[in-house]
């Protein structure tokens, strides 16, 4: 299988350990908001070519309202589960 040669591409594999709280915000909206905007589209038009047009769409708004949701809400999040929950004993 042909590769491109060593240095050709700048290596964008990975991400900076400080945009994890992005990825993470990214990828758990994307999934979240792909799923459930795919069900209530579903439900509210019933299994048809209206349905499958008007998902993209329909998932597109609600990711674009998630996403800066979950930056916001997301610290707030765990610091509470931090005041909730306890180190393991040993």
């Amino acid at each position: 299988m042909w590769q491109p040669p060593p240095g050709c591409f700048p290596d964008v594999s990975r991400f900076h350990p400080r945009h994890a709280h992005l990825l993470t915000g990214f990828l758990l909206t994307f999934i979240m908001t792909f799923v459930i905007s795919g069900v209530s589209t579903l439900l509210a038009l019933g299994p048809n070519a209206a349905a499958l047009a008007r998902w993209p769409v329909a998932w597109f708004t609600s990711w674009l309202i998630a996403f800066p949701t979950v930056l916001v809400v997301l610290p707030v999040v765990r610091r509470i589960v931090a005041r909730l929950t306890t180190e393991a004993r040993p």
